[in-house]
């Protein structure tokens, strides 16, 4: 029977131990036993506590062992053949009494020391000693969104449809990266630092070599600048159906009409009271359909300007894109309270407002027969509607971020999109179904362009680069690179080169075979 209490009070004494070297584990890497950036009272307090602890642990342990082996006896040796009771059976002790009271002792010592540990007043979390304290980090500001709703002027068409209900606020897709505004030309980059001459060392002295300066990269080519270009962002390139001119819309609210064989500047065509998005030739040749920021669809005369008709969107916020029916009497715009609206140009009215998107409108196209549109917003989302009956005909999630950019194939079966995944992909329109994928962008794909024989194309990013794409095999054939910044508008040129329109404020004319581009219409000086 005694041997089984000693055997018990072993695994007692190393339970103890096992707890000891748990704190000693605990010190050593929550930060207790800190050395550096703790003070000196702190770091000896850590260090006696750390010791203290492992030699609790070793004497537990070394007493268990003790125990466990029967080295300790608890009680007097009896001789053999000494009698069982009286006087004569008590012969002298052959253990080790006062040690057997230590280890008695101990684990009671090892476990106060430990609850004092544990529940000092210098604890804070896993007995670390705290050496400075947890500074709260401050939320940032939630950003708010904000509709913009335009005055509605007198004698103009106003999209009659009220907006949809307000929806509970789902959560906040991915920011669509709209043209920032453009700084003046940046200032040329600093010299590199020139090293200090290092005064002559005695001879007796270790000459030290000087340390060695990286020269910086050569700063960017500087960009030309004409009095009558753009002074902001070029963010839509159309070209004209002759091919003799080109019309720009840009963040500085203008409309400009280039003359592509001159080279120069025929007219500033009009002004929108925002961000001029979208300009657009009509079929007929003479006039242009022009959308901004300020919620305005303007008809004007490609001539000399001369406003026709403006179409206002009332309270469905900003046109951020549009497209026009090959026949000229339709038009699509997608506005930033995520409803799209077909404009009747013959009648000058609207034909329906179509709801379903939750999120801003960031791309529309019209079907090459007229009878369907596409809608693409910032959350990813698809929709291909009808535009007579303004029925929709298919929904579905076709990116991980919003969709920029969307073409038709002239077969109309197809659609292809571009997005802030960085992937451009080819749609099955009767199926739904992804077809195929061209990878290579390093930003948001914001911009498209199919070639008028349907083979290549173009697409621009806001890594910089605009991309020229073969249709049949997926191969990137050349890749432009502006250097520059964003590129937010691209267009094929009537003799087949490439121009793109961006962050710089330039136009710039690319060969299709790929190589540097030149400025063809340079931006306004800083």
């Amino acid at each position: 029977m005694n041997r089984l209490a000693d055997r018990g009070l072993a695994l007692v004494l190393a339970a103890v131990a096992m707890a000891c070297l748990a704190q000693v584990y605990l010190l050593a890497n929550n930060g207790a036993f800190a050395w550096h950036g703790a003070s000196w009272l702190l770091a000896h307090a850590a260090f006696l506590r750390l010791l203290g602890f492992s030699v609790a642990a070793l004497a537990c342990l070394a007493g268990a062992l003790l125990f466990w082996a029967g080295l300790l006896p608890g009680r007097p040796a009896h001789a053999a053949g000494a009698p069982l009771f009286g006087r004569a059976a008590e012969v002298q002790e052959t253990g080790r009494p006062g040690l057997r009271k230590v280890f008695f002792a101990l684990p009671l010592i090892a476990l106060a020391a430990l609850a004092v540990d544990r529940f000092g007043p210098w604890h804070q979390g896993g007995g670390a000693v705290a050496s400075q304290p947890k500074v709260a980090e401050p939320k940032p500001d939630e950003p708010k969104l904000v509709e913009p709703i335009p005055a509605e002027p007198k004698d103009q068409d106003v999209a009659s449809a009220p907006p949809a209900p307000e929806p509970a606020t789902p959560p906040a897709p991915p920011v669509p990266p709209a043209p920032p505004p453009v700084a003046a030309n940046p200032p040329p980059a600093p010299a590199p630092p020139v090293a200090a001459p290092v005064a002559p060392s005695p001879p007796e002295a270790a000459v030290i070599p000087p340390p060695t300066v990286a020269p910086l990269p050569p700063p960017p080519p500087a960009v030309p600048t004409q009095p009558d270009g753009h002074r902001d962002a070029v963010v839509w390139l159309a070209v004209a159906p002759d091919g003799r001119s080109i019309m720009s819309a840009s963040t500085d609210h203008v409309i400009k009409l280039w003359d592509v064989g001159g080279k120069h500047l025929i007219r500033n065509l009009g002004v929108h009271k925002d961000m001029a998005r979208t300009a657009l030739y009509m079929p007929d040749g003479v006039s242009a359909l022009t959308g901004g920021d300020d919620g305005e669809i303007v008809l004007r005369k490609l001539a000399d300007g001369a406003v026709l008709h403006v179409f206002q969107s009332g309270q469905n916020g900003g046109v951020n894109k549009l497209a026009i029916s090959p026949d000229g009497k339709r038009a699509v715009s997608g506005h930033d309270t995520g409803n799209v609206i077909v404009w009747d140009l013959v009648g000058n009215s609207v034909l329906h407002v179509l709801t379903g998107h939750d999120w801003s409108i960031s791309a529309v196209a019209v079907s090459p027969d007229g009878k369907q549109a596409v809608s693409g917003s910032i959350d990813g989302t698809l929709k291909l509607w009808d535009i007579e009956s303004g029925k929709q005909l298919r929904s579905w999630h076709g990116h991980e971020q919003g969709t920029y950019g969307a073409v038709f194939t002239a077969d109309g079966h197809h659609l292809i999109t571009g997005s802030g995944d960085l992937t451009i992909k080819v749609w099955d329109l009767d199926s739904g179904r992804e077809m195929k994928r061209f990878e290579g962008h390093e930003g948001t794909v914001y911009t498209l362009a199919l070639s008028a024989d349907g083979k290549r194309l173009l697409s621009g990013s806001l890594d910089g680069t605009a991309r020229l794409w073969d249709m049949e095999t997926g191969n990137q054939i050349a890749m432009f690179d502006s250097q520059t910044g964003p590129v937010y508008a691209v267009a094929f040129a009537p003799d087949g080169t490439v121009l793109t329109g961006g962050y710089d404020r330039t136009i710039r004319d690319w060969p299709a075979t790929g190589g540097d581009g030149v400025v063809l219409f340079a931006g306004a000086p800083g």
